[in-house]
């Protein structure tokens, strides 16, 4: 079928149409297509109605459940903004205290570091005073050892040096 199918077809329904408005035609013909075309006219147009009607009622249908379905956007929308602040002034002087105690952690750790050093500095200090302690404290356990043998063999020799004074003053009397 070809596109002028259709319009040879819409042709003669136009000229009828054309025909009844210039009232070229019998009454007699003119009532009996006029009834005809009153017929189908309120038929059409009652179903343009029922559709334009239908449609209408679809319409409606859907802006109520658009606007119920925006009610209850707009409640949850204030119900989270509740529980949103809710949350924030729960955990805000939670979060300014705990900030605060960070703070001071931070404080005393920098105070700590210095402190650190110098004991461990001190822990070397001390390591290494200790270790010379102990070194002289071996030397003069040393010493006084050698002295006890000195003072030892000094004491035996004066001793045998006075026997032989001894004896040497009893061999002139």
């Amino acid at each position: 079928m070809s596109m002028e199918a259709p319009e040879q077809q819409a042709q003669p329904a136009r000229q009828q149409l054309a025909q009844h408005l210039s009232g070229s035609l019998s009454f007699a013909s003119n009532l009996s297509m006029s009834g005809e075309d009153e017929e189908m006219s309120r038929s059409a147009l009652s179903t343009f109605r029922a559709k334009e009607e239908e449609i209408e009622r679809k319409k409606l249908e859907v802006r109520e459940k658009v606007m119920s379905h925006l009610g209850r956007v707009e409640e949850e929308t204030k119900r989270l903004a509740t529980i949103r602040e809710e949350l924030e002034a729960l955990s805000d002087p939670m979060r300014k205290e705990v900030a605060l105690v960070r703070k001071k952690i931070d404080a005393v750790n920098k105070e700590l570091k210095p402190l650190g050093h110098t004991c461990q500095k001190k822990e070397r200090e001390y390591k290494e005073a200790l270790e010379a302690y102990n070194e002289k404290n071996k030397e003069k356990v040393l010493l006084v050892n050698k002295l006890m043998e000195l003072v030892g063999e000094s004491e035996k020799s004066r001793m045998k040096k006075l026997e032989e004074l001894a004896k040497s003053i009893e061999t002139l009397q």
